[in-house]
């Protein structure tokens, strides 16, 4: 098989990190349930030989990529929701496995490749969808959903104290005409509430219809207890979160599974990013780290 260079470059956040946290040997067997490009799992195959890797992936093009990196290894993708992972790992004949892995961020890919809709930064469609066979996308939220509905959303999944305020000015914008770009909804939104400090206003809205439409947070407590049951004696669960609301899923998460014995906590607090790695890769700023082992 030709192997391929798509040209795309992700850098993996946290790759030592996450290597080592696997504790990764010899002719195990490990999932990456959010394969995308394929940098974590690279990094997981070059940690010692005969490694298996099951990478998945809702996107099509992520697949596309990883497959194209990965060629020359031992390695099964499959285009599928992670919150599957129990029944998608045991398909392809593993009962067991000796590490996971989810990394929460977007990937570049994902911000960069155009008409995604990710970006409040690019005059493209409002779309969002991780997996583009889903029906739902953020322009059918932004201009369906009520303003109670888009406050509450914001709100939660964004933690925007601006929500209500911004809910409103959606509606009233709608009004006079379908919002289906990525610039007009960023731009009502600042208009809406104001620029200030460092963080553009339509951040933590922009975040919050990507969770809704992806349904990201039912999605990551599903996956954390079906991976759980996968994970052999000694096995790594290693989760990479970019939030808060995130990482307190994943902390309840392992502190439920610890009290019922099925795991032992390693990261008491969860480990972050170094100064250099910041420096040269500035997505990885907000990056937090925990792992826990099965029992």
């Amino acid at each position: 098989m030709d192997c391929k260079d798509s040209g795309i470059v992700h850098i993996p956040v946290m790759l030592k990190e996450v290597v080592k946290a696997l504790k990764v040997r010899e002719r195990g067997v490990y999932v990456d349930a959010t394969v995308g490009t394929g940098g974590h799992a690279e990094g997981i195959l070059k940690g010692a030989e005969g490694c298996v890797l099951i990478g998945i992936d809702r996107d099509e093009r992520a697949i596309e990529v990883a497959r194209e990196r990965l060629c020359g290894y031992t390695v099964h993708l499959i285009r599928d929701r992670f919150s599957n992972i129990k029944d998608l790992v045991r398909s392809i004949g593993y009962d067991e496995v000796d590490g996971i892995l989810l990394d929460l961020g977007l990937s570049t890919l994902q911000l960069r490749e155009e008409g995604r809709g990710f970006s409040f930064l690019k005059d493209e469609p409002l779309d969002m969808r991780m997996d583009r066979r889903q029906s739902l996308t953020a322009s059918d939220i932004v201009n369906g959903y009520s303003e109670e509905a888009l406050a509450s959303i914001i709100y939660r999944y964004g933690e925007e104290r601006f929500s209500r305020r911004i809910a409103r000015a959606i509606v009233r914008a709608r009004q006079k005409g379908r919002i289906d770009s990525c610039r007009r909804l960023a731009e009502i939104i600042q208009k809406a509430v104001g620029r200030r400090g460092r963080i553009h206003p339509a951040t933590r809205t922009f975040q919050a219809l990507r969770i809704e439409v992806n349904r990201e947070l039912d999605e990551l407590s599903t996956a954390i207890d079906e991976g759980a049951g996968l994970l052999r004696s000694g096995g790594r669960f290693c989760v990479l979160s970019y939030h808060s609301l995130e990482d307190r899923i994943v902390k309840n998460a392992f502190k439920r599974l610890a009290q019922q014995g099925m795991f032992r906590i390693i990261t008491k607090k969860p480990l972050r990013p170094g100064t250099e790695e910041k420096r040269a890769n500035p997505s990885s700023r907000s990056a937090r780290l925990r792992v826990a082992e099965r029992i």
